[in-house]
């Protein structure tokens, strides 16, 4: 009877243990947070990405992978299904992504915003709303694999060429012809080292008497240029009394509105009198002139006087003058 006391203690304490695990465990998993479903279809392969996988906003954590399966709308795409925070901003412009953690290659969801919003995709036939999936930077290596894998190929086929016999043969006597221009340059340098010695030196001996002659040329120019300056003071001085109030330019000025006012008065009072008296005289003239026509007509004008003129045409007592004789 003791034994079977001590048994069902011992499975009473088994239990009780066993009970709290449970518990703790619950405890310590629990989730108060609502979540939405979203879903993701992709081409692409997700090797890395596991069920309970994180889905991190910007790198904050906000869900977990549900589920990875294919897409039975499109053939050949894999559809997962995430589970996110509803207090996480998901907009239309939201996009997931895969992310790699370091060399592992464990593999999660990263969503992020674009600059503009999406269109919004087609449902699946569970109705959830699907994110647009963008592939992964090792996607895309993975993608362009074959292409840098050619253009790897073709450029070591590029350097054997180059470094083939024909071309190593013309690179040696490349590096000889290199090294006779060298040795022509060195000879060459040779050459003007001499000539430097034996022509320069004596032509830079005479430089400095030279330089003396155009020291002295030099302060000439200057002690030329002093006496322009001296002149071209005198002349700005003169220039100044002659500008000046009263000076020359004014008494010219003034001289030559003398001189028109002048000109206005003989014009307006002196010619005209000119011009009458001019009048005058040749009306003068011309009556001394028919004066001197009738005494040299008529001299005995002075002894007789001009006497009753005959009538004329017309007049009583006119007659006509008899014809000439014929002869």
């Amino acid at each position: 009877m003791e034994n079977k006391s001590h048994a069902l203690a011992a499975g009473t304490f088994v239990l009780a243990v066993a009970a709290l695990l449970i518990g703790l465990a619950v405890w310590l998993t629990r989730d108060s947070a609502n979540y939405r479903l979203y879903e993701l279809s992709t081409k692409d392969a997700v090797s890395g990405l596991q069920p309970q996988a994180a889905v991190r906003y910007k790198g904050v954590a906000v869900g977990k992978v549900v589920r990875i399966g294919f897409d039975p709308q499109v053939s050949g795409n894999v559809l997962i299904r995430i589970a996110v925070n509803e207090q996480a901003p998901v907009s239309d412009t939201t996009f997931a992504v895969l992310g790699y953690q370091g060399v592992t290659g464990l593999a999660h969801v990263l969503l992020d915003d674009a600059p503009t919003p999406y269109a919004p995709l087609p449902s699946g036939t569970s109705g959830l709303p699907r994110l647009p999936l963008k592939p992964s930077p090792f996607g895309r290596l993975a993608d362009q694999a074959p292409d840098i894998l050619m253009r790897v190929d073709e450029a070591t086929r590029r350097i054997n060429r180059i470094l083939g016999d024909d071309n190593q043969r013309l690179l040696t006597e490349a590096l000889g012809q290199i090294g006779q221009a060298a040795g022509q340059v060195a000879a060459l340098a040779r050459t003007l080292d001499g000539t430097v010695q034996q022509r320069l030196d004596p032509a830079l001996a005479s430089l400095p008497p030279l330089a003396g002659d155009a020291r002295a040329a030099l302060q000439s120019l200057q002690q030329a240029g002093q006496n322009v300056a001296a002149l071209t003071g005198q002349l700005d001085r003169t220039l100044q009394r002659v500008n000046a109030e009263g000076g020359m330019m004014d008494q010219i000025d003034e001289g030559s509105r003398a001189f028109a006012r002048a000109a206005d008065q003989f014009n307006l009072a002196t010619l005209p009198r000119i011009q009458r008296a001019t009048d005058e005289v040749a009306r003068a003239a011309r009556l001394f002139g028919r004066a001197a026509d009738s005494i040299g007509d008529n001299p005995q004008l002075f002894i007789y006087g001009s006497g009753r003129l005959p009538p004329g045409p017309g007049e009583p007592g006119f007659m006509a003058p008899l014809p000439a004789p014929a002869r």
